[in-house]
């Protein structure tokens, strides 16, 4: 299922559910629809960076790795195909950061599912 982030001050953005569902939980927001008003801006911000910068400080586990890996290597079934990356929260989080930070600077609300 995807989600599509709207707002007059940045370009549609239009992810998988399950991604966008972290970075709504961490603004408490119903993933279904929602809306984040020009008030709501700064802090939404604050909360989101702050989740980047944690990712960031502790990359990917060595148990993640493993389980990422089980089915692409020479004892894995799938070892004709690339070995996947994962991709990071402050990568998946980016543009909807930008679109936030694109709403507060023109004190416009970004919205979702509608």
């Amino acid at each position: 299922m995807l989600i599509t982030f709207k707002s007059k001050a940045a370009t549609e953005i239009t992810m998988y559910k399950e991604h966008a569902r972290r970075i709504l939980e961490l603004l408490h927001k119903d993933v279904e629809r929602g809306i984040i008003t020009p008030p709501e801006l700064p802090q939404a911000i604050q909360k989101i960076e702050a989740a980047v910068a944690e990712s960031k400080a502790h990359p990917i586990s060595e148990e993640v790795s493993r389980d990422v890996n089980a089915h692409h290597n020479e004892n894995g079934d799938d070892n004709e195909h690339e070995t996947p990356e994962p991709v990071s929260f402050a990568t998946r989080a980016f543009p909807v950061l930008e679109m936030l930070h694109a709403a507060n600077k023109m004190q416009r609300e970004v919205m979702w599912g509608v």
